[in-house]
């Protein structure tokens, strides 16, 4: 019975703290990189803006001709060419099928993979990186070095990645750090791209 309690504890401070982070972000965190980078804030260019909305379009079509389960159990993002993707598949095989799909996408520049085969995390694993993701978004909102809604995180089985833009290198090890110092980080996977370093900010 005492077991069952810290259980329902543990999903209620979940809950509780997503339901927080929703109220925070607001809907203008919604922009054409999704839920990870604000409008407001995007050091992108319009035109590259564009250039990755149709790249995470064109991506996210061909995942679903090829099987329409991929509508929702792959997420895809696009950042300056670079994709991004997460979620849980059933075969290693079906991993493997995505990124090649991801790097024949015309204009990708780099693909980077947080997909999970179902079987390798546990119920308690997933509820355990849910809280970690959520602690981290906290963290990240109440720095004021950090521009929280640049970047998209991912926690899965301790291991959390991080994929955005930061304004300065400053900023991008305030990110990290602030992970790194979440109770169960295992490690951090940045995959934070710079603003001097977009590729159309280059000559």
């Amino acid at each position: 019975m005492f077991k069952n309690k810290k259980i329902i504890k543990i999903y209620t401070q979940i809950i509780f703290v997503l339901i927080f982070l929703n109220s925070c972000v607001g809907s203008s965190s919604v922009g054409v990189f999704g839920s990870g980078v604000s409008v407001a804030f995007d050091p992108r260019t319009v035109g590259m803006q564009i250039d990755d909305s149709i790249m995470q379009k064109n991506l996210i079509s061909r995942l679903t001709l090829a099987e329409k389960k991929y509508l929702l159990s792959i997420s895809v993002k696009v950042l300056d060419g670079n994709i991004f993707l997460s979620g849980k598949v059933n075969e290693p095989e079906e991993k493997l099928k995505i990124t090649k799909l991801a790097w024949e996408t015309k204009g990708t520049r780099s693909v980077k993979s947080a997909i999970t085969i179902k079987g390798e995390t546990s119920f308690k694993s997933t509820a355990k990186d849910v809280l970690i993701t959520s602690q981290i978004r906290t963290s990240l909102i109440f720095n004021k070095l950090i521009k929280a809604t640049n970047y998209n995180i991912d926690t899965i089985n301790g291991k959390t990645y991080i994929f955005g833009i930061s304004m300065t290198n400053e900023e991008k090890k305030q990110v990290i750090k602030e992970a790194e110092e979440v109770y169960g980080v295992k490690k951090v996977i940045p995959s934070i791209i710079l603003v001097e370093n977009l590729s159309r900010n280059k000559s």
